[in-house]
């Protein structure tokens, strides 16, 4: 396509998301052109039809209504859940802030659906070196200190926490690090740049980095959930701007003789001020967090939310509302779970029997409620809640390191806390503090 001076194509990486512009208007994001150009699938029909039937779970909305639109390898999945096979989920969070936001909330509530669904670990990794590297502002104790304060947002969802699995990446390398040195040998700079964009005036460690989001779709960095074995696949879902790291990870999965993880991709939630971008962090305005109050909530979407509807009432009531780039409505999609009552919303706004108002009105009602039962359960976990569930996987994880010491044997309480009978007490305690990060002190005896 031959853009003018004023036109830009749309640019889709992990780090920057921006939608098409024509002749100086922003027109959003093509999520055909996405799926695409990235060698993805269209979730049919038949696919959702079959994971309804085969799990016996309805359908979450964010798949019924195409949020999650395509994917990689699903009917695999599939066909492992029929035949009770083994494999798992992987998300992530990149934590650049004390309070998650809406956006935030879509690939974790839709693991939950999957992992309820599916009754199969998740392991959730918290990419604090990634902040660290790729925000100039932050400082690493700062990330690593958003990565705790998200995992409780995360609990907070209402995960399995039997087969649920919280690991922050500076905390957890230790673990990867034989792994995602294998996946740096196969990735040499001009594939990086080509994928991720990199250019000489990149630090070395962010080009670095994507070899350590690539290392949790291989089962063997997780040997207290599957046994040290390389063979159990993984389903990833998530938003289609993180697609160049699991695309690549599928390129050199074979040379790794690995296996290549499966994906369901989703379109962005979008930003207040409409859908040439998604919704950040970073923009205050452009977002709805999960610790804004009713008041925040009403203000943000009456101040900041883009209407499709009509600049006056008359025309309005004539022509009726795109709800193609209405937010309010966009975000009821999301978040209404009543089927009948979008449906009619919809046809009454797009008519102009409704207005922008009341459907503003509306879309605050609901996010008020999502918003005020999150962090009901937000409120009830606590610093003991991360360190239980930390604790509960820990001497498993860390089987393998301390049987090279003599002497060395685990057991760890019903609380949050690990006792550990070490005969080298120094080190066993060095390696707690490290695992935990909080400065607490542990008994070793």
């Amino acid at each position: 396509m031959n853009l003018g001076a004023s036109s830009t194509e749309q640019k889709i990486t992990p780090w920057d998301v921006r939608g098409q512009v024509i002749d100086g208007v922003e027109v959003g994001i093509d999520y055909g052109k996405l799926m695409k150009q990235f060698g993805c699938q269209p979730i049919s029909e038949a696919l959702v039809a079959r994971l309804e039937k085969q799990t016996g779970v309805p359908v979450h909305p964010l798949l019924r209504r195409g949020a999650f639109y395509c994917h990689r390898d699903l009917e695999k999945i599939l066909d492992l859940h029929a035949a009770g096979k083994e494999f798992y989920l992987y998300t992530g969070r990149g934590p650049s802030s004390d309070s998650m936001h809406l956006g935030h909330m879509i690939p974790f509530l839709f693991c939950k659906y999957l992992q309820d669904a599916f009754n199969c670990f998740l392991v959730i990794q918290m990419t604090d070196d990634e902040k660290f590297l790729f925000k100039e502002a932050l400082t690493l104790e700062q990330c690593k200190g958003y990565a705790f304060d998200n995992s409780k947002d995360i609990i907070a969802v209402g995960f399995n926490p039997q087969k649920t699995f919280i690991f922050p990446d500076t905390m957890y390398m230790g673990q990867m690090f034989e792994t995602v040195l294998r996946i740096q040998k196969m990735i040499n700079f001009n594939q990086a740049s080509s994928v991720f964009g990199f250019t000489e005036s990149d630090s070395i460690g962010k080009i670095a980095y994507p070899a350590s989001q690539i290392a949790p779709c291989f089962s063997q960095i997780f040997p207290h959930l599957f046994g040290g074995k390389k063979d159990v696949p993984c389903l990833i879902p998530y938003a289609i701007d993180q697609d160049p790291y699991f695309r690549l990870c599928r390129d050199i999965a074979p040379r790794l003789k690995l296996i290549k993880p499966a994906s369901m991709c989703s379109v962005f939630f979008p930003a207040l001020q409409g859908f040439h971008t998604k919704m950040s962090a970073s923009d205050v305005n452009s977002a709805i967090f999960m610790t804004d109050t009713p008041k925040q909530i009403e203000t943000k979407l009456n101040k900041y939310a883009f209407s499709g509807g009509q600049a006056t009432l008359e025309e309005q009531r004539e022509k009726g509302a795109d709800l193609t780039v209405d937010v309010a409505y966009q975000y009821l999609r999301f978040f209404l779970d009543d089927d009948q009552e979008l449906e009619r919303i919809g046809e009454d706004y797009k008519a102009g029997r409704m207005l922008t108002g009341e459907v503003k009105k509306r879309c605050a009602e609901v996010l008020k409620t999502f918003i005020s039962g999150f962090q009901e359960r937000r409120a009830a976990v606590t610093d003991e809640t991360v360190h239980h569930i930390a604790a509960a996987f820990f001497w498993i994880t860390y089987r393998y390191d301390f049987d090279m010491i003599p002497g060395t044997a685990f057991t760890a309480d019903a609380g949050w806390g690990c006792m550990i009978r070490c005969g080298q007490m120094l080190a066993a305690t060095a390696v707690l503090a490290t695992i935990f990060g909080d400065g607490r002190h542990y008994t070793v005896s």
